[in-house]
């Protein structure tokens, strides 16, 4: 019976491109291929002569049928743009409804940006928080960082590199000022691997360009200990204010040592604030 290859592609460098992949690429019937210039440029790569049709979410809708025809006849290869199909591309839907349809579904290990990112960041990966891509606007961003707080799980998510600012700021005040890896170009010539704070991140990335995946370090504290942190913080903030502090310095200062959000970290600033006129 004729089957789906769903075949990982190069994530920059051409050369990651397996030899199971090249050969299957050579003997499918078919290559479905979210960026046909893309594909095609790797394919001439290999001088791989294969007959290609476009698959993305534009139309996914009028060729999923047209996929599961051409399997009745003959194997068909799936591929993205880069790394391994089905994560963040309609491809998801082609494996689900192929596999509906009784055709065997047969995946092609590669390059991923998940793994190379989590390799070469230097955090704890032993388990981990896939987030996907971040939510464009920033109110959506935190609806989704803020939950994370104190999810111990190093996190990882992809962004694009015009919103990278507005993402890391973001990350800063919803999770704190935590360890970093901004993963800029992976397996391309301009490959950048910024290891540090979040802070420093912000300090370091001006405009850049390029892909861009973050590691982001897992909370420090386990779940239910943020009534400790935020005693902690509040004894920061009080003998800061004692001691005549800027509120930036001093809230920077509880951010970096316990940990949490920028957020909750000048509420609790306001709070002292509030006591202290409360004892006068």
């Amino acid at each position: 019976m004729p089957s789906l290859y769903i075949v990982a592609t190069p994530i920059g460098n051409l050369e990651d491109l397996t030899l199971r992949a090249i050969r299957v690429l050579r003997e499918v019937d078919l290559i479905a291929a979210e960026d046909t210039r893309v594909t095609r440029k790797l394919l001439s790569r290999y001088e791989i002569a294969g007959r290609l049709v476009s698959y993305h979410e534009h139309n996914s809708g009028r060729r999923l049928p047209e996929l599961l025809k051409a399997l009745t006849s003959g194997d068909v290869a799936l591929v993205s743009d880069a790394g391994t199909p089905g994560v963040n591309d309609p491809g998801s839907e082609l494996v689900s409804a192929a596999a509906a349809a009784g055709f065997p579904v047969i995946p092609l290990p590669g390059a991923s940006a998940v793994t190379t990112a989590l390799a070469v960041s230097g955090l704890p990966v032993g388990q981990f928080v896939y987030l996907g891509f971040l939510p464009r606007k920033r109110g959506e961003r935190t609806r989704l960082l803020g939950p994370l707080t104190n999810e111990r799980r190093t996190l990882l998510a992809f962004e694009a590199p015009h919103r990278l600012r507005g993402a890391l700021k973001d990350i800063l005040d919803t999770l704190g000022d935590r360890r970093i890896a901004v993963c800029r170009e992976l397996t391309k010539l301009h490959e950048e691997v910024f290891r540090g704070t979040v802070a420093e991140a912000l300090e370091h990335f001006g405009e850049p360009r390029g892909e861009l995946t973050l590691v982001i370090e897992g909370g420090r504290g386990e779940p239910d200990d943020g009534a400790d942190l935020e005693a902690s913080a509040r004894a920061l903030l009080v003998q800061a204010r004692a001691d005549g502090a800027l509120v930036k310095n001093a809230v920077a200062r509880a951010v970096r040592e316990t940990g949490l959000s920028r957020h909750t970290v000048y509420r609790l600033w306001l709070e002292t604030k509030d006591q202290r006129m409360g004892a006068d």
